[in-house]
């Protein structure tokens, strides 16, 4: 695991972990297995997202403007409040029409219902992104350089994760979600 992302996923462990689980209905250990593939998970999707040019100034560009890394003052609370706020625009971005599969498939592999993973993936989106913005600020990071972080975390992610990726968001079974990603990449995170 990357030491950014096990930071984060740090930051999502004890009180935190404990209000999500309150908040999706699951017991903290079915709740930890989850977080550990889904971040890994959106970190992934982002990375493919911004593999494109256009993909990486889109999400540039929605890291500077609405996601500053002050979710991260408070994740439990933002956990806890049980509103996902962005999150589903997020996802809609992130994942595309691809969401239920991915759904679907990260509920079998992680004990969660399909509803609770969706919820869960509603609110960790913007944790996430909060996370990407923080890095984005700390660094003086432009789109190549927010595109080459995300890079780089995958890079550092164990590769079952990236197969488990690559399975979920795959969506003609072509062996390759490259080319299913690049399909949203256009347009992505801009606001209405």
């Amino acid at each position: 695991m990357s030491d950014l992302v096990g930071g984060l996923l740090q930051q999502l462990s004890g009180p935190a972990l404990a209000r999500l689980g309150q908040t999706i209905g699951t017991d903290e250990a079915t709740t930890s297995r989850a977080v550990a593939v889904a971040v890994p998970l959106l970190v992934g999707a982002l990375a493919r997202n911004a593999s494109q040019p256009e993909g990486a100034r889109a999400l540039h560009q929605a890291v500077v403007s609405d996601h500053d890394g002050s979710i991260l003052n408070d994740v439990a609370g933002f956990l806890g409040g049980g509103q996902p706020g962005s999150g589903a625009g997020i996802l809609r971005h992130v994942l595309g029409e691809q969401r239920p599969a991915v759904e679907q498939n990260l509920a079998q592999s992680t004990g969660l219902t399909p509803t609770a993973t969706g919820q869960m993936l509603e609110m960790l989106a913007p944790v996430v992104m909060g996370w990407l913005g923080a890095n984005q600020r700390q660094q003086g990071l432009d789109a190549s350089g927010v595109a080459r972080l995300l890079s780089g975390q995958v890079k550092a992610t164990p590769g079952n994760i990236l197969g488990a990726l690559n399975t979920l968001l795959d969506a003609d079974r072509d062996g390759s979600a490259l080319d299913d990603i690049t399909r949203f990449a256009q347009g992505f995170f801009t606001r209405k």
